[in-house]
């Protein structure tokens, strides 16, 4: 989740040290990506992390198998809704640590059933402002998990959520010099962010060292002004250029507590023309999409849970349980994958 959501104070942030634009092999881009039928799997508290990353519903003390079961449980209640792709956090205090082992075996859990996985890059602290606070580390990251995935056709690659903190030439420098450094990520695999937090495609669509891949977007309503919903559907279209084909709205979301109805066509609420307008380009386009969240991401006030949260979590042990929190918000997301 962006850290906008978290008021911070932007901090003043150096210049990135020039890397050479390389060119990257390409492979055909996709005609459509409403494969991706998916939800965000977050910490409680959001990725944004300088530690191990340990999603709800997971203990740090659980083991390889004691993951997968209770993914299992929680895949099973996702399976429910049409889902058939988890987006998950990564960080370099996670890849290569006794708890990767164990955490892998979500994903393991996940690809054994069919399911796609998107692992992304969170930063080290929303603090960090959006940038790689440790290139030669996230470097050393990417290396391991696309040795040990790169051959795995349902695991794809986010080098990075959200890079706001670089100019778009300089994030367009990064993510070229990660596909060539990183060549077990095929591109056809790799999922590039907008500039910004990951709002605009039009920059990365436009850079043929990109041709070849799919890119990330994410659009929330708190990101911008009210808008109508002819006005929403409007931006979200521009911002995603000339590449919606090849693009999947890894982040889009709005409150799922409050008795939202996102099936009347006539609301003035502004999440519900939001989502409405994002799961209308969506369909329009045949773009697929990971809602944020299914479960974790920032509490809101003293509730506990993120009510953006697509599910309710119960449950214990590895007997875990989800239950939809609003049955318009989910049916307006099914609406979006194509369902």
């Amino acid at each position: 989740m962006t850290p906008l959501r978290r008021i911070l104070t932007p901090l003043l942030v150096t210049a990135l040290t020039a890397l050479g634009a390389v060119a990257v092999g390409s492979s055909p881009a996709a005609a459509a990506t409403n494969q991706f039928r998916g939800m965000n799997w977050a910490v409680l508290g959001d990725n944004f992390s300088t530690g191990p990353l340990v999603v709800q519903g997971l203990s740090s003390s659980d083991s390889n198998a004691t993951v997968r079961a209770k993914a299992n449980a929680l895949y099973d209640d996702m399976a429910a809704i049409g889902v058939n792709t988890v987006r998950l956090p990564i960080n370099t205090h996670t890849v290569g640590t006794a708890w990767w082992e164990n955490y892998r075996g979500a994903i393991d859990a996940a690809t054994a059933r069919g399911f796609k996985v998107i692992l992304a890059y969170w930063e080290d602290g929303a603090a960090s402002g959006g940038r790689i606070t440790n290139i030669a580390a996230w470097n050393t990251m990417w290396s391991k998990v696309t040795y040990q995935y790169g051959g795995n056709t349902n695991v794809y690659f986010e080098p990075m959520n959200e890079p706001h903190g670089y100019s778009s030439a300089e994030w367009r420098n990064v993510a070229a010099n990660w596909m060539s450094y990183h060549y077990s990520a095929v591109p056809a695999r790799t999922l590039i962010g907008g500039t910004g937090y990951s709002q605009d495609l039009r920059d990365v669509c436009n850079d043929s060292r990109f041709s070849g891949t799919l890119l990330s977007f994410h659009h929330y309503a708190f990101f911008y002004s009210a808008m109508t919903y002819d006005a929403f559907r409007s931006h979200i279209q521009t911002r995603l250029g000339n590449c919606a084909s090849r693009a999947v709205v890894t982040e889009f979301g709005a409150p799922m507590s409050t008795g939202l109805n996102y099936a009347d066509a006539n609301s003035t609420d502004n999440f519900v023309r939001h989502i409405r307008a994002v799961t209308q380009v969506m369909r329009d386009n045949q773009m697929g999409g990971t809602y944020w969240p299914a479960l974790g991401g920032k509490p809101t006030g003293t509730s506990g849970f993120d009510y953006y949260s697509m599910f309710a979590f119960s449950g214990s042990g590895t007997n875990l349980n989800l239950a939809v929190r609003n049955a318009s918000g989910r049916d307006r997301i099914r609406y979006g994958w194509g369902l």
